[in-house]
């Protein structure tokens, strides 16, 4: 069985974690399929949303403690080179190598990315969630940056989006003990922005996902490039950047069809163009 599927409907993909009986446990091949989905989203121009979630009762328990405890690293031994018991070097390889393409990679896509999270999402599970631009709960998740239970660092993002989602004493403290949360726990914090029964997930996901994806889809694309911008520059730099995107966006059809259902008091028809 494929471990992620990859799917594609009325202009939102699906990326699916799809090693259910290891907890959604990171593989090689996952990970390099992970890649491969996001670069294939971004670069579809039919495409306008990405949903990523968990088959099975996680979301994502990251990388895989039967390895860990052989002294294998994240992966099986026979998944990443070279076999038997790694030193410092092929850790480091793993990490930098296999499971950062993810983060990497999500950091181009300039389309709106929403975590379904069906169920538990502890250390780098918890930290691809963090990734996605919008985090929908199931009652049922729970969410642990568990790093520091076995004596590691957050290493695939979580020191750096944790503080800026819920506040830096509350991502210490969250890093620090390693404190297994609720999904309402999570969402008080500011850590989803939704929490709905479980049965009701995707139908949830998907309503929000429609709701996006009928939008225009460069005015939202920009939208994104230029708020995760502006977190790294000053104001006036990111005045500058989004003066170049309105001088872009109101060239477009999609802004004349909006002006137009605007007077005509009607429902905009976004073509992306």
């Amino acid at each position: 069985m494929k471990d992620l599927i990859y799917e594609k409907s009325n202009h939102i993909a699906t990326i699916t974690l799809n090693n259910p009986d290891r907890l959604n446990a990171f593989t090689v091949n996952m990970i390099k399929s992970w890649v491969e989905a996001l670069r294939d989203a971004q670069n579809d121009d039919e495409v306008r949303v990405i949903v990523v979630t968990g088959a099975g009762r996680a979301f994502c328990a990251g990388g895989d403690i039967k390895a860990m405890e052989k002294g294998e690293g994240f992966f099986p031994a026979d998944d990443f080179p070279p076999h038997g018991k790694l030193n410092s070097y092929h850790r480091k390889r793993s990490l930098w190598e296999l499971i950062h393409r993810v983060p990497l990679t999500m950091e181009d896509v300039d389309k709106p990315v929403i975590a379904a999270i069906n169920g538990d999402a502890i250390g780098a599970g918890c930290d691809m969630a963090l990734m996605c631009d919008i985090r929908i709960a199931a009652e049922e998740a729970r969410l642990s940056e568990g790093y520091v239970k076995l004596g590691l660092v957050p290493g695939d993002g979580g020191a750096y989006l944790l503080p800026r989602l819920v506040g830096l004493s509350k991502a210490l403290e969250l890093l620090w003990t390693g404190e297994m949360i609720s999904a309402h726990e999570a969402l008080r914090i500011g850590l989803v922005n939704k929490v709905v029964p479980g049965e009701k997930l995707m139908d949830e996901t998907y309503n929000f996902a429609s709701k996006l994806a009928s939008g225009p889809p460069l005015a939202i694309r920009l939208i994104k490039r230029a708020v995760y911008q502006g977190l790294k520059t000053d104001f006036r730099t990111s005045l500058d950047l989004i003066s170049s995107h309105m001088a872009i966006i109101s060239g477009t059809e999609d802004h004349r069809e909006g002006v137009r259902a605007l007077i005509e008091r009607r429902k905009p028809i976004f073509k992306g163009k």
